[in-house]
């Protein structure tokens, strides 16, 4: 180890000249005078009780020693050229990291392409998506285990800041079915039909939807993907969210607003008290706006 006594600009000066040959070059490399790197070389021999060079006129020869010193500087200066790339990089939004965590209906399609298109544009940015229950995902965002979550909504907690997504309800139906040629589909249109119910908390207006209306057949799952997937294989009817129903489209699917409009209630979250890095807060802005403007598109409506 260097000892705490050395300057570091003594240290430059005697790799300079370990690499140049030459007082002057070093000199010239590091922008000083050739006095002035000699003096700094000469006060690190003092310094260490070293001789680091035979001297013969304007050349100079390292010694032993100096090859067995310049093998722990350049390690030092190795060390000082990885800090300063993670810098650069960090500024450029390379080579850096970024945690995202989603419920299942955004993780099983929607996000996973937004992060794909995201990442296109930045090929050395690494990112790792879960596919997580909502509580799990904001446990993660408040302890910084995650820098973005995509979670259920509404919910309080103080340690997030929230951005509510403007999702609607849609009703799946199999291709050919005879509510297609409606616009919007109303509780009273869903009377007689089998359902592919999922399950959500008793107080969501989609229960309350569910429970005035005369089903038959119903089969249950918590996952919007796995009811989409049954709705294709003509099981009944499902009430899901945009982001899961949109990925079936064209698979067996159609899918219609359900009037009056309920709100699925998603929300993109991160940390109040951990800030964002650079690349964290492109993709946050980035990711809301897609969102919103396939929201407002609703094209996966219109088949």
């Amino acid at each position: 180890m260097l000892s705490f006594m050395i300057q570091s600009r003594q240290i430059e000066a005697f790799r300079a000249v370990m690499l140049t040959g030459a007082m002057t070059t070093a000199a010239a490399a590091i922008h000083v005078t050739q006095p002035a790197i000699s003096r700094l070389v000469r006060d690190l021999e003092a310094e260490l009780g070293l001789a680091l060079f035979h001297r013969h006129g304007n050349s100079v020869i390292p010694t032993a020693e100096a090859h067995a010193l310049m093998a722990e500087v350049e390690r030092h200066f190795i060390g000082l050229a990885q800090i300063r790339s993670v810098a650069d990089d960090i500024r450029a939004g390379r080579q850096i990291s970024l945690r995202v965590a989603a419920l299942p209906a955004m993780a099983a399609g929607f996000a996973p392409r937004f992060v794909a298109a995201f990442c296109r544009q930045r090929s050395n940015l690494k990112v790792s998506i879960e596919g997580l229950p909502s509580t799990v995902i904001r446990d993660g965002v408040t302890t910084g285990h995650y820098d973005i979550g995509i979670t259920a909504f509404p919910f309080n907690r103080e340690s997030l800041i929230i951005y509510p997504l403007e999702d609607k309800a849609v009703v799946a139906m199999p291709a050919g079915h005879r509510l297609v040629r409606k616009k919007t589909v109303s509780a009273q249109d869903l009377s007689d039909e089998d359902f592919v119910l999922l399950r959500k908390a008793s107080t969501h207006p989609i229960n309350n939807i569910l429970h005035s209306v005369r089903r038959r057949q119903a089969i249950q799952t918590s996952l919007a993907a796995v009811a989409c997937t049954l709705v294709s294989e003509r099981m009944g009817l499902a009430i899901v969210d945009p982001f899961s129903a949109s990925e079936y489209v064209g698979r067996g699917i159609v899918l219609r607003p359900l009037e009056p409009p309920i709100a699925i209630g998603t929300a993109v979250v991160c940390s109040r008290s951990r800030p964002l890095s650079a690349i964290a807060q492109t993709f946050l802005s980035d990711f809301l706006e897609y969102a919103r403007e396939f929201l407002a598109q609703a094209k996966y409506c219109r088949s």
